[in-house]
């Protein structure tokens, strides 16, 4: 399992969309992931899990 804790280098996050936007941004989960199975996501001081399965789909644990 690889597990990266080291910021991203990536572009910095589109911004918010307006109120009353038809659609959410969006960002490609290999940004996110950038070759790893697994990464780390800190949000409100908490930590979770986002990872790979085996057929391709993406889930993020506590």
């Amino acid at each position: 399992m690889i597990i990266m804790n080291t910021p991203p280098q990536a572009k910095p996050p589109s911004p918010a969309p307006e109120s009353g936007s038809a659609s959410p941004s969006r960002i490609d989960s290999g940004e996110i992931l950038r070759g790893a199975s697994t990464v780390e996501i800190e949000h409100a001081g908490q930590r979770y899990l986002l990872r790979v399965t085996r057929e391709n789909k993406l889930i993020l644990t506590k």
